[in-house]
C-alpha cells in the first residue's frame, strides 16, 4: 500500500562539507554525495545485528540458488529513521522539487563468495529513482565491491567504490550491479536502498 508522503515546497540541500559529485550514464542522471553528517558507525552496529533472509536476487530469469542476504525494513519503520529525512531532502534537491515517496528500504548484505549481477531497478519512463547507501566503517581499494554502472551495450560507464557514508542517488533504469567484495575482505558489504516513486499530481 503506498504511503502519501507530505510534500514540501522545493528545497535547496545544506550541504554543509559534503562532496557532491554530478554524473550522467546513457542520459540519465546520477548524484554521488559524500560526507554527509551520519553516525555510520552506529548503522554498521545496527546491521550488524539485524535479522537476514537469504531471498534476494537481482532478476527473475537467473537460477534462484543466486541470492543474498537481505533485510527489509518497513517504510513506517523508514519514515521514523534519521536516514529518512536526509535522504529525502537529497532526493527532492536531485529531482528538482518533484514529489517523490518511498515504497521500499532494505539493507543488502553481500560476502566473498556471493553473486551480483546485472539490473535495473525501474523500467524506462518510471520516473522511479533509487537512494544507495554505503554504510561501514571503512572500506579499502582492494576490496572491491563497487557498484558499476552500464551505458547499454557499451559496457561500464561509472565504477562507484565504497566509501563510509557515501550516498549514491540515481535514475531507476541504469543498469547497474554490486559487486561482491574480494577474498581479501573479510567485512560484509552493507549497502542500505531506499527506492522512489513519483507521486502522481491530482488534477
Amino acid at each position: 500500500m503506498a504511503i502519501e508522503i507530505p510534500v514540501k515546497s522545493p528545497v535547496l540541500v545544506d550541504y554543509g562539507r559534503a562532496r557532491v559529485t554530478n554524473a550522467s550514464v546513457g542520459g540519465r542522471r546520477l548524484r554521488i554525495i559524500d560526507d554527509l553528517p551520519i553516525e555510520v558507525v552506529s548503522y554498521v552496529k545496527a546491521l550488524d545485528g539485524a535479522s537476514y533472509t537469504r531471498t534476494e536476487r537481482a532478476r527473475d530469469d537467473v537460477n534462484p540458488s543466486f541470492r543474498h542476504l537481505v533485510s527489509e525494513l518497513p517504510i513506517q519503520g523508514l519514515l521514523r529513521d534519521p536516514i529518512y529525512t536526509l535522504t529525502a531532502r537529497t532526493i527532492q534537491d536531485f529531482a528538482e522539487g518533484l514529489p517523490y515517496r518511498p515504497y521500499r528500504a532494505y539493507t543488502n548484505a553481500v560476502s566473498f563468495g556471493d553473486v551480483q549481477l546485472t539490473h535495473t531497478d525501474g523500467a524506462p519512463g518510471s520516473n522511479e529513482l533509487t537512494s544507495l547507501w554505503y554504510l561501514c566503517e571503512r572500506w579499502e581499494p582492494d576490496w572491491g565491491g563497487e557498484t558499476l554502472f552500464y551505458d547499454g551495450d557499451t559496457g561500464v560507464a561509472l565504477a562507484v567504490p565504497p566509501r563510509p557514508g557515501r550516498l549514491v542517488l540515481f535514475d531507476g533504469a541504469i543498469t547497474h550491479a554490486g559487486r561482491t567484495p574480494s577474498r581479501t575482505c573479510f567485512e560484509v558489504r552493507y549497502t542500505f536502498a531506499i527506492k522512489w516513486e513519483r507521486v502522481p499530481v491530482r488534477a
